[in-house]
Parts: structure tokens; sequence; C-alpha cells
């Protein structure tokens, strides 16, 4: 049976780096002077909602590809995949942060991670259907 701490560590830090990012997002709340439920009034604050709200969108595509291509090839190659979208996601945070003009090599790092176990997984189900004849 392969083990899958790895990705279970990549996992970990990636929920970790999202709960970060909602901690900014809370504390630039009354930084910024904008009150739940406002998502909009000054733009330092919008750039950190919009970080947060990015991530979340592409957390269910990151977490069931990495876990597939994990069980469909092997941990060790998942957990570097995982590793490199969550650099890319600090890489989109630290940049929007700054400016929005800053966010796009980041997010083509963490997009580009998880086609690789997006793809990979589909690829390799698709090959073990053909060879077992499902």
């Amino acid at each position: 049976m392969q083990s899958h701490a790895l990705v279970a560590i990549v996992t970990i830090l990636a929920l970790l780096l999202y709960f970060v990012m909602g901690l900014r997002v809370g504390t630039s709340r009354s930084k910024y002077g904008v009150e739940a439920p406002a998502t909009t009034g000054n733009p330092d604050f919008e750039r950190l909602f919009r970080i947060h709200a990015n991530t979340l969108e592409w957390l269910p595509i990151f977490l069931p590809s990495l876990w597939l291509f994990a069980f469909y090839w092997n941990d060790r190659t998942a957990a570097g995949l995982g590793a490199v979208w969550i650099i890319g996601r600090y890489l989109y945070m630290t940049g929007y942060a700054k400016a929005a003009s800053a966010r796009s090599a980041g997010f083509a790092v963490q997009a580009l991670a998880t086609a690789l176990l997006l793809f990979g997984a589909l690829g390799k189900a698709v090959w073990l259907a053909i060879q077992t004849g499902v």
C-alpha cells in the first residue's frame, strides 16, 4: 500500500496558506474600515479579499487533482507539484496584494501545477480503464 503522507502534508500546508489569507482579510477589514458584509470600499482591502476568494475558487480543482494524481501515480511527484501550487499561490498573494497587475506570474505557476495534476490523473485513469476494459 502506498503512503500518501507527503500529499497529506502538502494538503495541510495549502489549507494553512488559505487560513492565513482569511486572517489577512479579517484584519484588513478594521485596518481599511470595511465592515462586514461589505466587500468593497477600499482597493487594498478588495485585493486581499479577491486573493482569498480566488484561492477558494481554485481549491476544489487543486485538492482532488492532487489526491487523484497521488493515487494514480505517486505521492512524491504529486507532493512536489502541490508544493509548486503553494509557491504559486504565495506569489499570487504577495504580488496581488501590492498591485492587481502583479498577480499574473503566481497565477500562471499555480494554474500550470493544477493542470499537470488534473490532466496527469485523468490520463492515467483513462489509460487504466482502457487496460482493464472498463
